[in-house]
Formats: structure tokens, sequence, C-alpha cells
């Protein structure tokens, strides 16, 4: 019995790796549309689709951004404005997507949306630090592809969306994590309603790269002017500490962007995508185990970690991180 089920696995191993392996075939001249391309994944995202001969266009939220990618890509790459908060703003960046891919639909619709900041301890927060997240990270990515489901249809194209897997695990509070659960559910619905049409879904969780500073840097910014609006009395109960760890959360780090870039081509270029990539060690190892982990187990590391406020009235058992 048990060689039988060995038997079984390994079968069912072997034609998995060879069904991973097959490609379309004929992808030159195919558009694949990205948003958020000024900088990181998307800009790299980018830059290497379009030297594997895909018409890309890439959408970034500023002129500068537009204009730097264009200086360093061929004339087949196309860019358009995008600030995914505006519908109007979505409105012709479809528009202009319906244009340049001219009756032909669209291929891919990569989403890198990443609006991360501000995130803190939720009595840090106001009801607009929320949508200042939600508005571009769920509900613009939402917007952007409902409009143009209709040329992913006519292209039986792919639709991949990439989420942070630090988001997977509720840790801090904002409308960070609300966002990428947010994505997670709503790719899961459109995969399973949209595979009728020939309209391919794909999530890829990534963990912390070297390419996230920008990010980095944006975080930073919003925690201190979140710090410097408390009332004395929050800014009292959490204490220095505190804010001086969520300053230096970010530790841990992968440097080899291109395993990003590898699960996004593959989503877009597998005859048979998978339906979630994990990328980054700490993305497999690390995020994905404690959000599947039994809360009490992930809320005791996430206890042990993490410093507690300065008036914290619970008594706190583990080792703290010396900061």
């Amino acid at each position: 019995v048990w060689k039988a089920i060995l038997a079984s696995i390994l079968s069912l191993t072997i034609y998995w790796i060879i069904r991973d392996r097959y490609r379309v075939r004929n992808l030159n001249g195919k558009h694949v549309f990205i948003t958020g391309c000024d900088t990181g994944l998307g800009n790299s995202l980018a830059k290497w689709l379009d030297k594997k001969g895909f018409c890309v266009i890439a959408a970034c939220a500023t002129e500068k951004g537009c204009q730097e990618l264009q200086s360093c890509s061929s004339i087949s790459l196309k860019t358009v404005n995008l600030n995914l908060a505006d519908s109007n703003s979505i409105a012709r960046a479809v528009v202009f997507v319906t244009e340049q891919t001219a009756g032909k639909g669209l291929f891919g619709l990569v989403s890198n949306a990443e609006g991360t900041a501000p995130v803190g301890p939720t009595d840090w927060l106001r009801i607009e630090d929320f949508h200042s997240v939600l508005d571009v990270s769920l509900l613009g990515l939402i917007e952007i592809t409902l409009k143009l489901l209709p040329l992913l249809k006519k292209a039986e194209g792919r639709v991949v969306n990439l989420i942070d897997a630090k988001g997977l695990m509720a840790f801090v509070g904002g409308g960070y994590s609300l966002a990428k659960w947010g994505i997670e559910a709503f790719s899961d619905t459109l995969r399973i309603e949209m595979q009728h049409f020939g309209v391919k879904v794909s999530i890829v969780e990534h963990g912390f790269f070297k390419a996230e500073e920008v990010n980095s840097d944006i975080i930073e910014k919003y925690l201190f002017k979140l710090w410097n609006r408390l009332t004395p009395e929050i800014r009292d109960s959490y204490g220095e500490k505190y804010l001086m760890f969520l300053l230096n959360i970010s530790v841990l780090c992968d440097y080899d962007i291109s395993n990003v870039i590898k699960c996004m081509e593959h989503a877009l270029i597998a005859k048979h995508p998978r339906t979630r990539y994990g990328a980054g060690w700490d993305a497999k190892f690390f995020w994905l185990f404690l959000s599947y982990a039994p809360s009490c187990l992930s809320d005791t590391l996430l206890r042990i970690t993490f410093p507690v406020p300065a008036e914290s009235r619970r008594p706190v058992h583990g080792v703290l991180i010396n900061v």
C-alpha cells in the first residue's frame, strides 16, 4: 500500500514539473500593462519584459518616472500617467491601453499597487489614514482590473497581482494588511469566475527586497508624522523605544530581486500559471508560516519579538528585542 502511495505521489510530482514547464508560444507583440513602474519591482519588470519582446505599457505615477523609464527602454515600450486613487486618471489610462492594443486585446495585467503608508499602531491613526492606503492598494487595483476585463477576455489573457507577503500577517495597524487580504480575496474570486473565459489569475507573494528601500523611507516619514501629531498621553503610553522599533522593523531583507521577476514572468508566459507564487525566503518560510500558524502561536511569537508599550498593563514573558 505504501509503495502505491509513494508511486502515486512521485508520478503526480513528475507530472506537475513537466506541466509547469510548458510555455505560451508567439509572445512577441503581445501587450502587457503594468502599474507602479516609477521604481522598484514594476520598473524592473517593465524593462525585463521589454527585452523579451512584449509590447509593454507601463503606468507611472509621475511624468519623471515615465521619462526615465522610456529613456532606457526600446521604442515599443509606452508609458502612461496613472493615479490609482483617481477614477478619471484610471479612465484615461484605460482609453490609452485600448488605443495601444488596437483591437487585439490585452494579454497581461500586472498590478503592482503599493500604497504602503501610513502604517502604525491603530490608536495612532485616523480614518483618512486607512483611506489613503485602501484607495490605492485595493480599490484602485479593483477599478483598473474591472475596466480592463473586456480587453483581457478578448485576448484570453492573464492577471498577475503582486502582494507583499508581510501584509498576510497583520502585526501592525493601518490599511496595509487590509489591502493585501482584500487583494487575495478579489484575486481568488476573479480566478474562479474568469476561468470560463480563458483568463488566468495569479498572485505573487513576495518578501522584503532591497528595491523596497524607497517604500521604507516613505513609511519612516509617515511614522514620524503620526508620532508628532499624537497627544502627549498616547505618546507617553507607548514611549520612544516603541517608535524606534517601528522605524527599524524591516530587518528581513533579500537582495536578489530576480526571484520576484522570475515569478511574475512565469505567471505571464507559462501555459499553466500557478495560482500563487512565493518569492523570497522570508515570504516562503516566515510570513507564510506565521499567517497559517495557530493564532496562539503567532501571537506569542510576535509578542516576544515586539517591544511592549511603556505603560503596558500586561505581563510579558520571553525575551524582547533590545532597541
